[in-house]
């Protein structure tokens, strides 16, 4: 069974300075004492969670985006964490996976934060991202989204069938499977989440990692931002049993922690929940 290292890196952000931000997250990264696999920022990781994308928003051939590709190629790992894309004339808070050879994924945030008018400002993804990597299997997602347990939901579907087929309806051709075949492996939230609610933070992410029996990382800043709202981190590592592996509430923390893939197998042998799920399609 494999192993996947994981780095969080909890801070604070330079309010809308994406050049500070970029400096700060370069020399973290390159101090890291611990060899690591996959580096998670947090959401807006580059500007704070700012509803100005018209000032803020580059391309995907961007400063950040071209940071992260150059940063991932030297140091050999995966860097991921959402910043503000604009696209044919739209805005998208959108989580990126960058590989050390360049290539990328990318996930656009789904659910909107209507609450601070983030979905004025910005444009809906429709698609779920889940990336692969030495075997595991990563279900990539910002903030927002962790209130709505139907989109993280482990589907089973037959093993034939696409990621693309997993977020719309199946042609007649495609059926749901008789027993549990879980999508992913992890579950990864980017946020910026407010210390007035980081119970539902912390309470969220224990439950979806218990009824999706996966592993969960929420990577969240810490600080001021620039509307004077006040985070106070709690990022956090979750198995499949709900137990907390680590967590970090207030300071700014870079954890580095190797999960086990067999430890996640042993859970869904013993205890083979998922093939009692109901099964769905999300349309």
């Amino acid at each position: 069974m494999s192993t996947l290292t994981i780095t969080t890196i909890q801070t604070n952000l330079f309010w809308e300075d994406k050049t500070a931000n970029l400096q700060m997250f370069d020399q973290k990264i390159r101090n890291l004492q611990q060899k690591t696999e996959v580096v998670v920022l947090p959401e807006m990781f580059s500007t704070g969670f700012s509803m100005q994308p018209e000032k803020l928003a580059e391309t995907m051939d961007g400063p950040t985006i071209t940071w992260m590709k150059k940063l991932s190629a030297e140091k050999r790992i995966i860097i991921t964490g959402s910043v503000i894309i604009e696209e044919e004339g739209n805005y998208y808070n959108r989580l990126v996976w960058m590989l050390p050879n360049g290539q990328y994924g990318y996930y656009d945030k789904r659910h909107l934060f209507a609450y601070a008018q983030e979905d004025q400002h910005y444009m809906p993804g429709n698609k779920r991202l889940v990336a692969s990597v030495k075997g595991w299997k990563i279900n990539l997602l910002v903030c927002y989204d962790l209130r709505f347990p139907v989109w993280s939901r482990q589907q089973q579907f037959v093993a034939s069938t696409t990621l693309s087929d997993a977020v719309r309806p199946p042609d007649t051709s495609t059926t749901l499977s008789a027993g549990p075949n879980p999508e992913y492996d992890l579950l990864i939230y980017v946020a910026n989440w407010p210390e007035r609610r980081n119970h539902a933070w912390k309470t969220l992410l224990q439950a979806r990692a218990i009824e999706n029996q996966c592993y969960v990382v929420g990577v969240n800043r810490v600080g001021k931002d620039g509307n004077d709202i006040y985070h106070s981190g709690d990022s956090m590592i979750v198995d499949a049993m709900g137990s907390v592996l680590y967590t970090k509430p207030h300071d700014e923390d870079a954890f580095t922690i190797t999960l086990q893939k067999e430890t996640l197998e042993e859970t869904r042998n013993k205890l083979p929940f998922l093939k009692d799920a109901d099964r769905f399609i999300i349309t």
